[in-house]
């Protein structure tokens, strides 16, 4: 579909979804961001919901500010997924071997490993530029200095929700891997840290939400903001990395004979700010909920842990600010999800896949996401499909 202008404030809202299907809430969320005096554009994916502080799948492009609580806590959360030399005839027929083996890799929830992982010991992995990242931690908000051991060895750990680690097959019959992380508890304190910053400032005192509060450019509190959320980018990439060659070191081990190789990794935030031109313009695009789809850009768009991922290529849509939607995106809010359906739902849904069935992750069943295959339709001139991916294999935390 291309897209649908609704009137803003200041810009209009192009939506790739159908206004009518979008909660009330959420579209009061958008317009409300769309009278911020610094918007210079707002564009909603498919797969748009409502969101704390801003609307999951909205791209806002403002000059000279940004939004901390439009970036949302998870600073950098995000895909990474490689495709292996494995095929699906390659793998046992009984799985739960091989997904206790990566719980047994990576921690989950709030876990964390017993001590840091070293880089130089991963297989594959640069080494390049850790000790200059982790220098850089001296540079971050004091608040938060304090949480320094934890960050290091939460670095290659997955956290809870609706992150996972999956194995996957496309549809040739390729084993893929495919993870979903973020920044982890040293991400989230820099985040609300600075959204409590911002509220405090005089200009944000007569916005319509204070969630929307901003930090502007050539101001102390935006360089340390700027300073902190980079730095957390970063280190969600950096944790996107352990964790696949954590997990790409399991499959060398549970598959000696078949001697795996990999492709190069495909990664992407979705939650995060990137310093992007457009007409003619410097600007500071917030992707929440949506990925960076340029032309011929690699990116990752999940379903939900029962239905499927896809393998796109962005066609470069300035409409868009080059951007494609990050996932089916929630149809149903987690309690809504409790209340509606059972771990016996939730054993139908996820029929075929060796993953957790019980009453922890009822939340996150499929029928609380939107139709991946809807969503994905509804973009067909912001990305290109390469490839369909089903998983047969998802740890969540």
């Amino acid at each position: 579909m291309t897209y649908t202008e609704v009137p803003g404030a200041h810009v209009p809202i192009r939506m790739w979804a159908d206004p009518a299907t979008v909660e009330g809430v959420a579209m009061q969320q958008l317009r409300n961001v769309a009278t911020l005096p610094w918007i210079k554009g707002l564009a909603v994916m498919p797969d748009v919901h409502y969101g704390k502080g801003a609307t999951v799948g909205s791209v806002i492009a403002m000059r000279g500010a940004v939004c901390p609580a439009a970036v949302g806590v998870d600073i950098g959360c995000g895909m990474s997924a490689v495709k292996t030399s494995l095929t699906d005839r390659d793998l046992p027929d009984d799985l739960s071997r091989l997904r206790s083996k990566i719980e047994q890799a990576i921690p989950v929830g709030r876990g964390m490993h017993d001590a840091p992982v070293d880089p130089g010991k991963l297989y594959g992995l640069p080494t390049a530029g850790w000790d200059d990242f982790w220098s850089r931690f001296d540079g971050v908000a004091d608040a938060v200095k304090f949480r320094q051991d934890r960050a290091t060895k939460q670095m290659g750990t997955l956290g809870g929700g609706n992150h996972f680690v999956e194995v996957c097959v496309d549809g040739e019959g390729a084993v893929w891997l495919m993870l979903h992380s973020g920044s982890r508890n040293i991400g989230k304190e820099l985040a609300e840290h600075h959204i409590g910053e911002a509220q405090k400032l005089p200009h944000n005192q007569g916005l319509v939400d204070r969630d929307l509060a901003v930090f502007v450019s050539d101001t102390p509190q935006m360089a340390a903001y700027r300073n902190d959320l980079f730095w957390a980018q970063e280190y969600a990439k950096r944790n996107r990395s352990i964790m696949m060659a954590l997990l790409q070191e399991v499959l060398r081990r549970e598959f000696r004979k078949a001697k795996v190789t990999f492709d190069d990794v495909i990664s992407c935030h979705h939650n995060y700010v990137s310093e992007e031109r457009y007409d003619g313009m410097d600007l500071l695009v917030t992707r929440k909920g949506a990925i960076r789809a340029g032309a011929g850009e690699y990116g990752i768009i999940p379903g939900s842990m029962g239905t499927g991922s896809y393998i796109v290529r962005g066609l470069g849509n300035a409409a868009s600010f080059n951007s494609a939607s990050h996932g089916a995106g929630r149809k149903m809010s987690r309690n809504a999800a409790k209340k509606r359906f059972s771990t016996q739902d939730l054993e139908e849904q996820t029929r075929g896949v060796e993953c957790r069935k019980d009453s922890g992750v009822v939340d996150e069943i499929p029928g609380a996401y939107k139709p991946i295959e809807k969503v994905i339709d509804q973009q067909r001139d912001l990305v290109e499909v390469v490839a369909k991916l089903k998983q047969v294999v998802c740890v969540k935390g």
